[in-house]
């Protein structure tokens, strides 16, 4: 063997054992580069490439290259130290395997420390042919700070207003529908996504009661769902409240004791989840335990509250401001200085639930409209972290809410907060369209104030407009739009007054 052969064979075992690739570990992430060549000795056989795993991984991304010229063909699978973990031949060049999701063709799991393999078969190289190859390997042990959900890009690259649906339930959970007998039974995820997609939601969250089994089959269906954001949810549901949290697929012990919630909020939270208290007004007891709020808590640790649930709605007589409504919940809040986000879902059970119906716990009925930089996960629960949506109580797919706080030179969106000293004026601005015959309320730490004459253009646009001396303490405005009958039709978000973040 020349020098220059043994220099090429070191440098090929090292690159097998998966050698970091320079620059690359940030965040948690290491990429290993596993490469060679594929000769025509390899023709009908299995190329073994071992790489190793340390403790601690969360999430492996493997993306193979090849050189395919004179029909070389390669497929895939890996094993871990312990078992089969999945093969799919040659129909993907790119495969992720997390605890409680994979790729269509690998088994989700727990992924050991240790030494893992990549199998490269080859059912055809040509015996003169020599082919190169290339494996890049992801190891995250990090999925907090920029996990991007199930999708692998945005769906949409534009900013805009994004409409979906943030609470439902599936076989997973209690969910169930219609089975093929005419029979009820548990109702598969797949049907809470084409109802949400029916409706033309930009997303919808599956939160189910504690499990994680549910995001096999989101990661699944994402594929096929290229248009509607599947996000990653969860109701932890304890004796003391329930609260649903986004954004992250890692187990959280939901086991409360002794009214102490605030251990489950911070391990969320420490993860980077989106957490929100789910229908506080509720009462909690033997119809149904721990629905209502009671948990000793560190509200610093919650980032919104579903001011809107539709089962609540429905148990009220339809009438969104009943004794069980989130609004005084969250409204308190407020007023004790927390910027906490108002949302709203439908808490639907039941995918199978038409507009003909009239409950309001039917997918859509109810949304969350949000204003996110692109259409992905992690830009949308970035725009419910900066309060910039509101709530739409009728799902229609146009009717728009937006307001803004000026003193000064200063402007604040919805969500967020512009100084003014004492005695300085305040001019809160309110502007919604596509409701004819409504009108709007404004709301100052939560007591209702006059507006200026509103004006309606005609594109169904209407404006309405106030102006206040501030207080020097910090303050908050928000909208309501109210049908000529009286519902409210949309709720926004504070824009704050000295109330930084």
């Amino acid at each position: 063997m020349t020098v220059n052969q043994k220099l090429y064979t070191f440098l090929f075992y090292l690159l097998c054992q998966g050698v970091p690739l320079a620059g690359a570990a940030e965040h948690g992430e290491t990429v290993l580069v596993l490469s060679g060549q594929l000769t025509g000795a390899d023709h009908e056989t299995y190329r073994e490439v071992p790489f190793q795993v340390p403790d601690g991984v969360k999430r492996i991304t493997v993306s193979v290259t090849y050189e395919r010229d004179n029909r070389t063909v390669v497929d895939l699978g890996i094993f871990d130290p312990d078992r089969f973990r999945g093969w799919s031949g040659g129909n993907k060049a790119r495969f992720s395997l997390a605890e409680t999701h994979a790729t269509p063709s690998y088994l989700p799991g727990p992924l050991p420390a240790g030494e893992w393999t990549l199998i490269l078969g080859v059912p055809n190289i040509r015996s003169d042919s020599v082919a190169s190859f290339r494996a890049e390997v992801l190891l995250e042990s990090n999925l907090s700070a920029d996990w991007q959900g199930f999708a692998s890009a945005p769906l949409k690259p534009e900013a805009g207003w994004y409409r979906g649906e943030l609470h439902t339930h599936t076989a997973h959970s209690d969910g169930s529908c219609m089975l093929q007998s005419g029979d009820r039974g548990p109702c598969p995820v797949y049907r809470t996504v084409e109802a949400a997609a029916a409706q033309d939601l930009d997303f919808v969250a599956v939160t189910e009661h504690n499990t994680v089994s549910h995001h096999q089959s989101l990661h699944e269906l994402q594929l096929a769902f290229d248009e509607t954001v599947l996000m990653s949810g969860r109701e932890i549901t304890t004796f003391y409240g329930h609260a649903n949290i986004y954004g992250i697929t890692d187990f959280i012990d939901f086991r409360a004791r002794d009214n102490q919630i605030n251990p489950i909020l911070e391990e969320a939270s420490n993860k980077g989840a989106f957490i929100s208290i789910n229908h506080p007004g509720l009462p909690s007891g033997e119809i149904c335990m721990g629905c209502g709020w009671t948990a000793d808590t560190d509200f610093s640790l919650v980032d919104a509250v579903e001011v809107v649930n539709g089962s609540v709605i429905d148990s009220g007589g339809g009438v969104l401001k009943s004794a069980l409504s989130g609004i005084p919940f969250w409204e308190t809040l407020l007023n004790d200085g927390y910027r906490m986000t108002a949302i709203a879902g439908s808490d639907n059970h039941d995918a199978e639930q038409s507009a003909d119906s009239g409950r309001q716990t039917r997918i859509g009925a109810i949304t969350t409209v949000v204003f996110a930089q692109t259409l992905s996960q992690i830009d949308l629960l970035a725009g419910l972290r900066q309060g910039r949506a509101f709530i739409d109580l009728e799902g229609t797919s146009d009717r728009l809410l937006d307001l803004q706080a000026a003193s000064g030179a200063n402007v604040a969106m919805m969500g967020d907060t512009v100084p003014a000293g004492r005695g300085e004026n305040v001019t809160v601005a309110v502007t919604a369209s596509q409701i004819p015959g409504a009108s709007i309320a404004l709301y100052h730490n939560g007591t209702p104030i006059a507006t200026s004459d509103q004006v309606i253009s005609s594109d169904h646009q209407m404006t309405a407009t106030v102006t206040v001396a501030a207080t020097g303490e910090p303050e908050w405005f928000r909208a309501e739009v109210i049908s000529a009958e009286g519902r409210v039709l949309l709720l926004s978000n504070p824009v704050y007054v000295n109330n930084p973040r």
